[in-house]
């Protein structure tokens, strides 16, 4: 069981997607997520997970967030399959806690955000993929300081409140 100390460092966030990465980070005390890059992606889940880490090794990284993207009626899309392929992967190549997080409707809630920014269309597509990853981190952040850093999601996603 994950014990509250889990959660203080800073974690990342990853919004994967197979043409773009969306990266957030997470204070130092595990309390605030922010958007940090958007990395190129391959959709090889393997050379993305090298990226991904590549990025992470200079971050002072506590655990890694792959968000989970559900259907709404919770099954398993192709995209989730890709994520949870990552997420084994990163598993593989890290000593890092690797968490799959739901992600079920963290676009539309970066979207919103942007829909008042006036940003060139090639920029906000990059902000849009940072943004949902501080949707996605955030939101564990908040419920695993809800939760008194009792609930651990590493065997499986968990339903976003």
């Amino acid at each position: 069981m994950a014990q509250a100390r889990d959660i203080m460092g800073r974690w990342i966030g990853i919004d994967y997607g197979v043409k773009r990465i969306g990266v957030a980070a997470a204070d130092h005390r595990g309390a605030i997520a922010t958007p940090a890059t958007s990395l190129p992606g391959s959709g090889n889940a393997s050379d993305d997970a090298v990226s991904i880490l590549r990025w992470a090794a200079d971050q002072d990284v506590a655990g890694i967030v792959v968000g989970l993207p559900l259907n709404m009626d919770g099954t398993d899309s192709r995209q989730t399959r890709l994520s949870r392929a990552l997420a084994d992967e990163l598993r593989r190549r890290t000593t890092l806690p690797v968490e799959l997080w739901d992600e079920r409707l963290s676009t539309f809630q970066a979207d919103e955000y942007l829909s008042t920014a006036e940003l060139r269309p090639s920029r906000r597509q990059a902000l849009r993929d940072a943004l949902a990853a501080q949707v996605i981190l955030q939101s564990f952040l908040d419920a695993r300081r809800h939760n008194g850093g009792s609930h651990s999601t590493t065997e499986g996603p968990h339903e976003s409140p």
